[in-house]
């Protein structure tokens, strides 16, 4: 059963707060199907007078899943059969968030904020930045420092050493989609997950460019799944609420 975490109220807004909810390990479709349900009750919300800032659905995605936007040749960026795929627990969906193709998976934790827009007065490109900005400072939190990349959505890092010659690598990626100015989709960071899977695909149809995780660039000094839930609900939370009080 999903885990709702409703945050203490902050006396300096007067919206309903956002709401955490740990959707634990599901199979893609089921979050989907979830993400529709509180993106038609953050719509409601408004409609209704009462309008809230939204809800964080937390997920880490079994089984593991390649996801493909509607965007023309995304599919051509997949490097292995469906065949191939299906022996090794991997499964296909088509996705209408924005981007091009990715990996989910166990050890990846995915982060859906279902978020009402118009209530925190954020364009697309403003709100994308936000999502950027929250990973970048909750891996900072863990001696891991991060950066965009101009022309490239995500967040990518050359190490805990800042001053590395090597190429950054892709550590978390992005897209989202927006219904009537309400959110879907989101973010999802590499903690533990399996990096071998990302060699079936050229993720984000970047061509050359290396995925890693908090775990091959910390070792043993990486964060638990528990942990990095806690630090980026955290941040997330405390931007948002940020954009209701400016």
């Amino acid at each position: 059963m999903p885990i709702s975490h409703p945050l203490p109220p902050d006396p300096q807004h007067p919206h309903p707060d956002l709401r955490i909810i740990d959707l634990g390990r599901l199979p893609y479709a089921a979050a989907y199907d979830l993400q529709l349900m509180h993106h038609a009750e953050v719509l409601a919300a408004r409609e209704g007078g009462l309008p809230e800032i939204g809800r964080l659905l937390l997920v880490e995605h079994d089984p593991p899943v390649i996801t493909i936007s509607r965007r023309p040749g995304a599919g051509d960026n997949l490097r292995a059969s469906e065949e191939f795929l299906a022996g090794r627990g991997i499964t296909i969906a088509e996705t209408d968030r924005g981007g091009d193709i990715t990996y989910h998976g166990p050890g990846q934790l995915v982060i859906y904020p279902i978020v009402d827009l118009n209530l925190l007065k954020l364009g697309l490109h403003t709100y994308m930045r936000l999502l950027e900005e929250a990973v970048i400072t909750c891996c900072a939190a863990y001696g891991l420092p991060c950066s965009r990349e101009s022309g490239a959505t995500g967040v990518w890092t050359d190490g805990p050493n800042a001053s590395s010659p090597e190429q950054p690598r892709k550590i978390a990626a992005m897209g989202v989609r927006v219904r009537r100015w309400v959110t879907m989709h989101g973010l999802a960071l590499n903690i533990t997950t399996n990096l071998t899977h990302f060699d079936l695909i050229i993720p984000c149809g970047l061509v050359g460019r290396e995925v890693t995780s908090l775990e091959r660039e910390l070792g043993p000094n990486c964060p638990t799944m528990v942990e990095v839930k806690r630090m980026l609900s955290k941040e997330l939370t405390a931007a948002l609420r940020a954009e209701v009080t400016n």
